[in-house]
């Protein structure tokens, strides 16, 4: 995996009179196999560079608007502490790829469909995970874009809120991939 080129978006929706955030992220390493029936990878992805609401992070959510650096600070600030993602403990979430089977390809298009297999491990809470990747082959790499939703409670995470719960951020999470890999990386 290209790590200078990949990232992670989350959408943090609202609960209450809270505000919907957009979050961006850095992987810390990885390695894809496509077309891997058994040990297709892993993606650790680095929580200590994640940051709310950056311009970055909220056009490729799709939020309009921009947030105040204070604003931005004290929300990556709770976002990172102990309340919530504690990243001094847990600097790294990891998804080990069980599988990335080859769903669909098009005739002549440079674009296929993926489906991953594995476990989705934050906050030191393990799950199994399943999504739908597409592939598009870009300049000698292949770009995998991928959408998927946890719950903040299934990874022992209680959802901010603030106020006697007046003000805070919903449960789901919407997570976005934006991951580029090798070529070498399809198996044929």
């Amino acid at each position: 995996i290209d790590c200078g080129r990949s990232r992670v978006y989350v959408h943090v929706g609202k609960s209450g009179l809270g505000h919907e955030h957009a979050v961006v992220g850095l992987l810390k390493s990885g390695q894809v196999h496509l077309g891997m029936t058994r040990d297709a990878g892993k993606i650790t992805f680095d929580t200590t560079s994640f940051a709310a609401d950056t311009p970055e992070a909220r056009r490729y959510i799709g939020l309009s608007g921009e947030t105040a650096r204070t604003t931005h600070q004290k929300v990556t600030a709770n976002m990172c502490g102990v309340d919530v993602l504690n990243t001094a403990k847990y600097p790294t979430a990891t998804f080990n790829i069980t599988s990335a089977r080859l769903l669909d390809r098009k005739q002549g298009d440079k674009t296929a469909r993926y489906e991953f297999d594995g476990e989705f491990t934050l906050h030191g809470v393990t799950n199994p995970m399943r999504l739908v990747a597409q592939a598009e082959s870009q300049n000698g790499l292949i770009h995998l874009t991928a959408q998927f939703v946890i719950r903040q409670t299934d990874y022992g995470i209680e959802p901010y809120s603030t106020a006697m719960g007046a003000i805070g951020v919903a449960n789901e999470l919407v997570i976005w991939g934006s991951v580029w890999v090798a070529q070498e990386s399809v198996r044929k």
